[in-house]
């Protein structure tokens, strides 16, 4: 069976949430929320998902509790949330870019703000989707820092970084971590099809990496029958992939 690179994109973000047990996970964007949701139908039972407003729901969609806008800032302040971000640019360390590019003071581009960026980071575990693999996206050095990076939660001391963990990168091209001994990001796997070579020509900065580098693993039949026929039929995935 045929699979599409956005479907081994959704898989690869389903991972991020492996083994979190239950918290609140917070998918931001069309993939993430697919991803979360196979997730959640999956190996992931106890995942808390939400509507985005004060509703929680199963993978279907289907209300199963509340969880009003005010108690999302306990669930957040104590490490309990996994959110997947986008970012602009990202740097070696994963600190992250959504707010503008080029000189702060005179940017090229107005782009989203901080938002809640800061807050995410350093409260609770941080996944990234970025769907286009660019030397724009990642950089040596990120215009604005909106979320938090290891090096910097590492210069905050451990009480303000104790809940800091950026999990995961997925892109378009492949899954990065930061999985070294000092955490700068790691080439995890590339997705099937995508050469060693194209990711380290579009990424602006040095990969840790080891040959041979793994591949991103294929959907299982299961994954691929709830994608298709359940979590998303009408294919609103592939529009967010570039490739």
């Amino acid at each position: 069976m045929n699979v599409a690179r956005h479907e081994v994109c959704a898989v690869a973000l389903a991972e991020a949430f492996r083994g979190d047990g239950e918290i609140l996970a917070s998918p931001i964007g069309v993939l993430p929320g697919i991803a979360a949701r196979l997730a959640r139908a999956t190996f992931a039972p106890d995942l808390l998902l939400s509507d985005g407003v004060a509703s929680l729901v199963d993978a279907t969609g289907a209300v199963e509790g509340w969880l009003p806008y005010r108690t999302v800032f306990d669930v957040v302040w104590s490490g309990r949330r996994h959110v997947v971000m986008g970012a602009s640019q990202l740097d070696r360390y994963g600190n992250q870019n959504i707010a503008c590019v080029g000189d702060p003071r005179k940017p090229k581009a107005q782009l989203l703000g901080m938002r809640g960026a800061p807050g995410n980071t350093i409260n609770h575990p941080t996944s990234y989707w970025v769907p286009a693999h660019s030397r724009r996206a990642f950089v040596a050095k990120v215009d604005v820092v909106t979320g938090v990076g290891y090096d910097r939660a590492a210069a905050l001391g451990p009480r303000a970084a104790r809940f800091h963990e950026i999990r995961r990168v997925v892109t378009d091209l492949a899954v990065l971590d930061f999985a070294t001994p000092d955490h700068a990001m790691r080439l995890a796997s590339v997705h099937p099809g995508v050469s060693l070579a194209d990711v380290l020509e579009k990424t602006g900065f040095p990969l840790v990496f080891a040959e041979p580098v793994p591949v991103t693993r294929l959907p299982t039949d299961q994954e691929l029958h709830l994608l298709r026929t359940v979590i998303d039929p009408q294919g609103r995935g592939a529009k967010e992939v570039a490739s």
